[in-house]
């Protein structure tokens, strides 16, 4: 698209937008020292619509934003379409975006994105003014985006105000810082992905080595309890064999006591007639012994 240069009659009628806390941030900076056109100059507007936003930019000059912002929508209910009622409508919009309740239920900062969105969107039918306005609505848009730290959509809205208007400079210098920024934003997002991803597999590295160690218990564990029934089963296998000794050795006793009750009369029987029988034999042969001597002494030969 062919470079665009602000038109003299309407940098009178532009406030540009500087935002507060915006490190190399310029905006775009219409001239003041133009000689303003006729009214014949512009068809789409009229002398109550500019009355409107002269007042206004006076006011917004002196810091009177809420005031400069009422001056705006007036200059917009003479002309609806009027590209620079609306475009100082949203400068006003930031101005107070720094000191808006952050839970009401009206936010400036938003309605003023929304006005330079509509202001930006190129069509093909658009006269140089409109062109120019849209060059401005997309350098700010992206000092919008860059104090918000939303360094892509910033650069590509640096790059739109560039190809309408290739020497805007500022546009250029504010496109390469928010791609330096982009860059080191990345970086950062990328390291701390990194140290996310470390502490994780150092915290899954614990999680295993503690899961190894409560195996480790277990099995030890596991381990003595078992030896510990071992023992006792042990213990319990020997115990019956000491009462089975036991029994074994108080069975004979009890065998012998009532082998003892049981025959000990017929036993003893039995040895007295031995005896008896024995005592008889050696009374015969006594006898017999005896006899021979008597023989002997009465009848010697």
């Amino acid at each position: 698209m062919m470079s665009t240069r602000i038109p003299y009659y309407l940098r009178s009628s532009l406030i540009a937008l500087i935002l507060v806390g915006a490190p190399a941030i310029h905006a775009q900076q219409p001239e003041e020292n133009g000689s303003e056109a006729s009214s014949s100059a512009r068809p789409a507007s009229n002398r109550y619509e500019r009355n409107f936003i002269v007042d206004g930019n006076k006011l917004y000059r002196q810091g009177r934003f809420a005031e400069a912002e009422t001056m705006y929508k007036k200059a917009l209910e003479q002309n609806p379409l009027s590209p620079q009622a609306r475009f100082n409508l949203a400068a006003a919009y930031i101005r107070q975006s720094g000191s808006a309740d952050p839970n009401a239920d009206r936010n400036p900062l938003s309605e003023a994105q929304k006005l330079l969105s509509d202001l930006s969107q190129l069509r093909q039918d658009m006269t140089d003014d409109e062109l120019a306005i849209a060059e401005l609505a997309d350098y700010n848009l992206g000092n919008i985006a860059f104090n918000n730290n939303d360094f892509r959509s910033a650069i590509e809205a640096y790059k739109k105000a560039l190809r309408i208007n290739p020497d805007n400079d500022k546009a250029r210098q504010n496109l390469r810082l928010a791609q330096l920024k982009l860059q080191e934003q990345q970086n950062q997002d990328q390291n701390q992905d990194q140290n996310q991803n470390q502490d994780q597999n150092n915290q899954q590295d614990q999680n295993n080595q503690d899961q190894n160690q409560n195996q480790d218990q277990n099995q030890n564990q596991d381990q003595d309890k078992n030896q510990d029934q071992n023992n006792k089963d042990q213990n319990q296998d020997q115990q019956p064999q000491g009462q089975d000794d036991k029994q074994q050795k108080q069975k004979p006793d009890k065998q012998r006591t009532g082998m003892s009750d049981a025959n000990a009369e017929q036993i003893l029987k039995a040895m007295e007639n031995e005896e008896a029988a024995t005592r008889r034999r050696v009374e015969a042969e006594r006898r017999k012994s005896e006899a021979a001597k008597r023989r002997r002494v009465t009848n010697p030969w």
